[in-house]
């Protein structure tokens, strides 16, 4: 039966299967999306076997498609790790995906660090806050907003989700404030920073507000300064304008210098956090490995 099947058939199933979209899987490969599906109505045709489930855009692999995307999957692993001593170069190079503001404030630092330590491999950092994006199996490593489970990324947490308002020293020291005695309907009245929320699952300050035990009893008004991304609250913060809601594992580096303070003693865990990931259907390089530990152990440091 391989004789009249194209191979490229097999690669085609096997990226359409990790996107679960024709039109990803064809941007993948560089070919159309009407290419992708015609190659798998073809390889659907020689097997005699539906292999997805379509229901508009959204697709499922049928149980005879998921058998195959396993044994398919395999096989392009063991392909690409006997390949990988014809690479060129000694040193390699690690895609890491993550959002604007896990990048910003708190990945770019690190891979400095790495990149200073491990001058022979190239690393290659992709930044969106598009999840389609971040969850990519193009990259070999991301950091995601999560609860801990992804259907194609084994996660570690790197730091739970706690918010809680912070400023400048310049900020509080302009107006006599006391960081540590504020209340949170005190806090409310102050120069409030937000930013927009793109994912439903985001914390603005009117949710932090709402979820806490001692919620302001006055009409929370609106915030001061409101922002397209939250890299640029904290900067608005660090600058003086008034108060963010900072993530705290995020601005770690900010607190311990002492450019932004808590304010008040409330905060908030979410339950969402900040998880590093290992693709669950491709092995990745050692290099990729190490950089994946060194990230854990910065963060346990």
């Amino acid at each position: 039966m391989l004789d009249h099947i194209p191979l490229e058939a097999f690669r085609v199933f096997d990226a359409a299967c990790r996107q679960m979209n024709f039109s990803r899987a064809g941007r993948e490969l560089n070919i159309t999306q009407a290419a992708v599906s015609r190659r798998i109505k073809g390889l659907e045709d020689h097997l005699g076997a539906a292999l997805f489930i379509r229901r508009g855009k959204n697709l499922e692999l049928t149980p005879q498609g998921e058998r195959l995307f396993q044994r398919v999957r395999a096989t392009l692993e063991y392909l690409e790790e006997s390949l990988e001593p014809f690479r060129p170069g000694t040193g390699g190079t690690i895609a890491i995906a993550a959002s604007g503001s896990v990048s910003h404030l708190w990945l770019g630092r690190r891979l400095r660090d790495f990149g200073k330590e491990n001058p022979a491999i190239s690393l290659r950092l992709l930044t969106s806050d598009t999840p389609s994006d971040l969850a990519s199996e193009n990259n070999d490593l991301v950091i995601l907003y999560s609860t801990g489970e992804h259907p194609r990324w084994n996660l570690t947490l790197l730091m739970p989700e706690l918010l809680a308002p912070v400023a400048s020293p310049d900020y509080l020291i302009s107006r006599g404030l006391d960081a540590g005695t504020l209340s949170s309907a005190e806090i409310a009245g102050l120069d409030l920073i937000d930013y927009e929320r793109f994912n439903a699952h985001w914390i603005s300050f009117r949710q932090w507000f709402g979820r806490l035990a001692s919620q302001p009893r006055l009409k929370l008004p609106n915030p001061r300064f409101s922002f397209s991304t939250y890299i640029m609250a904290i900067d608005a913060a660090l600058r003086g304008d008034g108060i963010a809601l900072g993530s705290l594992g995020l601005i770690d580096e900010q607190i311990a210098e002492g450019s932004l303070v808590r304010v008040g003693k409330e905060s908030l865990a979410t339950g969402y956090g900040y998880y590093l990931g290992l693709p669950k259907y491709k092995t990745v390089s050692p290099e990729a490995m190490h950089l994946h530990a060194r990230l854990l152990d910065a963060q346990a440091a």
